[in-house]
Formats: C-alpha cells, structure tokens, sequence
C-alpha cells in the first residue's frame, strides 16, 4: 500500500482584499492564512508520513506572483524536500504564461532540479519510486483548444462540435500513453481540468472561452487505480462506485464569498493496484460570514440591522453586511454603530442597497416556464402594476389593436 496526499488549488496571494496587514509582520493576512492551512497539509503528510504528494494546480491567482508570495509557497514545499518524500507538481491554468504560450511559473522547480519533484507541464507518464514501491503518474496539464487544434481546423465549427473533436484527439494521446503503462504498478492520472458532471462554481467564469469540458467516461479507465483532479473549488467525488475515484479536493482556502458555505482540506489516499480508499481531510480555515437584512419594512431600521449581526458569530470573521432600505431611511442609520457591531471580525465591509434600485420582483404567473395569453399576461402585469393603473384600460385597449392588426397581416401575407 502506498500512502499518499492530494491537495489542490492553493492560489496563494489570492483575495487580499479580504484581508489588512499584520503589523507584526508586515504581511497581508489572508497570506498568512493561506501559509496556515498549507502548511497544515504538509504536517500531515510528514507526521503521517506519506509516501508521495501531488498537487492538482494553480498555486498562485496569476503566473507572476510576487516574490515573497513565491517564497512562501516554496518554503512550505522545501519541507517535502527535506523529508524525502517526492512531489508532483501539476501545472493547471492560473500557472500559466499566456494560457500555456510562455511556460508556467511551476517550471522553475524543474530548471533548479528539485530532488524528488516532478513538474507535470505535458501529458507524460512518470514512474515514480517511492519507500513502498514505484508509482505511475499521468500528468494532464489544463489544455486549451489551441494545445490540440488550429484556427483553421476549428473555423466553421459549432463549439459542440469543437469539444466532440477535441476530446477525440485527447482520447487518442491518453490512449498511446495508457498502452506504455507497466499493467502490476498502481497508476494516478493527475488532471487539472473540467468534468462535464462535476458541480462548478466560479472557477468555470476563469477560464471561459479558453478551455472545454471533458467526459467522465474519459477518465474512469480500468487502468486507473486514483483519477487526482484539480481546478474546481467544492470538494468532489464524481465516480460514485469508487471504481476508480475521481476526486477533486477542492481548494485549501476560501478564496472569495462564493464558496462561503464549502468544506476546505486536502486528500489522503491509500493506492493500491485494483483497491484504493481515501479520505477528506477538512482543514480549519477562517469563515466567512454574509449578513443579509431587508429594513425597508422596519420601524427602527437602525435596531433591525443591530439585531441581524447579532445573530450570526462573526469573531475573526471576513465579513459583508448587506442591508435592503428605501431612500428616506439614509439618514436614519448610524454608520459608527454599525462599525461598532462588527469590530469583531476580522474585517468587514458595508453595502447599503436602495430598494429603488433593486429590480422589481418578479410575477410568478409570468414566469419563463409558464404557458399564457398574451392579453391575460398583460392584464396580470397590470395588476401587479399600482403605478399603472390609471393607463392600464388604455394600454388594453393598443394591445388588443395591435394583436387584430398582426393577425389580418399575416393571413394576408402571400407565405401565409
């Protein structure tokens, strides 16, 4: 049995907004939470020990972070290093010069010589030696359409059409290296990529335009004991029979309020040929809290937001109040007690929102799913309409013109 951690999505540097400068320190910290949670996942697979770590992508927002941002992120990996325990190391979109034109900044692991670290920037196989026995790692990078096509071959085709040739293509270099593989050796395809049933949230607006959805059945092959996915922020095992898992572990720290309500941690797996388990490991990572209150209706619109914050446990807590109020109400609201409520956490912001500017609810009756008259969905539009009703009967009686009038053209129409 081979012991090994799966962790993805670090995006070290990301969402510093969120955060404010520790003075001791002079960092931001939101860098300083991400420092925490990996290196929490690098105290598990030292004190654990495990056998191998690999890594899904996208270790930085962008190809060019910061020096020091560099510098924490490899000060946690040289762990690794010291402790004899090789590394994977995937490249996936956000690592990327130019989507995959200039080499990614994972690249430079290689370039030094790393011992033990291996940089997947290609599809190859990579036989790996480990303490309990040798693994084999397919290394798929995050592909765009121009990694295995040209303009050319793409011009007049429907983007379905382009996904269909692009995954045949994909199909026929997985293949050539699935048929080199030693079949009594455990195999890991490690991908950084987007599954046609996995359940996506923001990282699908990344990469618009630039990447494509592959299918699942590309993916559970019987030659693969552990498919170790990366680029999608929930926590996910697409292949519900285990056979073999396909699991994303999601990313190690919230990155913004979109995954607010998400487990964040990494994954333990045990390999073995033709039987692997693994395990979820959440990590404690600091909460986010949204507070969403309508005072428009409120007596004492002051009291009404005080009360909603002191619902919820926002201690140490990255924050956003949102509170709904009509015009009038502006003055009524003391900002400084506002501040005051939420000096507990750990920062926060403020977003007042005028009920004139919020989009009229919607009548259900005319909902996109439902089926009715035109004149009948006027006349219920109306009715829901108190600014209206005094041009209501007019605006009837156009309407009922207008639909007589459409009607005598077409029956006149020579197509008709």
């Amino acid at each position: 049995m081979i012991k090994i951690l799966h962790l993805s999505d670090i995006h070290m540097g990301s969402g510093f907004s969120h955060g404010k400068i520790n003075p001791a320190t002079g960092l931001n910290t939101r860098l300083e939470d991400f420092v925490n949670t990996l290196s929490l996942c690098i105290d598990r697979a030292l004190n654990d020990p495990v056998d191998l770590v690999i890594f899904g992508g996208d270790a930085f927002p962008d190809a060019t972070p910061p020096p020091y941002v560099q510098e924490a992120f490899a000060g946690q990996f040289r762990r690794l290093v010291d402790a004899n325990i090789p590394t994977v190391l995937l490249v996936g979109n956000h690592d990327q010069h130019s989507q995959g034109l200039g080499g990614a900044s994972l690249n430079i692991y290689r370039t030094l010589g790393v011992p033990g670290f291996v940089v997947g920037d290609t599809l190859k196989t990579h036989h790996i030696p480990t303490r309990n026995g040798k693994v084999q790692v397919i290394t798929l990078p995050w592909l765009t359409r121009s990694t295995l096509m040209t303009r050319q071959e793409t011009e007049g085709l429907s983007i379905s059409e382009v996904n269909q040739l692009l995954t045949q293509r994909l199909e026929v270099v997985i293949e050539g290296e699935i048929r080199r593989l030693d079949p009594d050796a455990p195999t890991i395809l490690l991908a950084h990529l987007m599954a046609d049933n996995a359940s996506l949230g923001a990282e699908r607006l990344l990469a618009v335009g630039k990447g494509f959805t592959l299918p699942l059945s590309l993916l559970t092959r019987p030659c693969f004991d552990y498919v170790a996915l990366g680029h999608v922020h929930k926590h996910q095992n697409l292949n519900k029979s285990n056979n073999p898992p396909v699991i994303y572990p999601g990313s190690i720290e919230r990155v913004d309020f979109s995954e607010e309500k998400e487990d964040k941690g990494y994954v333990t797996v045990e390999l073995e040929r033709g039987n692997t388990t693994w395990e979820f490991c959440p990590l404690p990572v600091r909460s986010f809290r949204t507070i969403e209150v309508d005072i428009s209706k409120a007596e004492d619109p002051q009291a009404a937001i005080i009360k909603a914050i002191a619902k919820y446990d926002i201690q140490d807590a990255v924050v956003r109040l949102i509170y709904k109020l009509r015009s009038e109400q502006l003055d009524v609201i003391d900002n400084s007690a506002l501040h005051t409520a939420l000096k507990s956490a750990h920062t926060y912001t403020i977003q007042p929102e005028l009920l004139s500017q919020l989009a009229r609810p919607r009548v259900p009756e005319l909902s996109a799913s439902s089926s009715i008259d035109p004149m009948e969905a006027l006349k219920t539009y109306l009715n829901n309409r108190e600014d209206l009703k005094d041009i209501a009967a007019t605006m009837l009686e156009a309407a009922e013109k207008l639909l007589s009038d459409d009607v005598e053209v077409w029956l006149e129409s020579p197509i008709s």
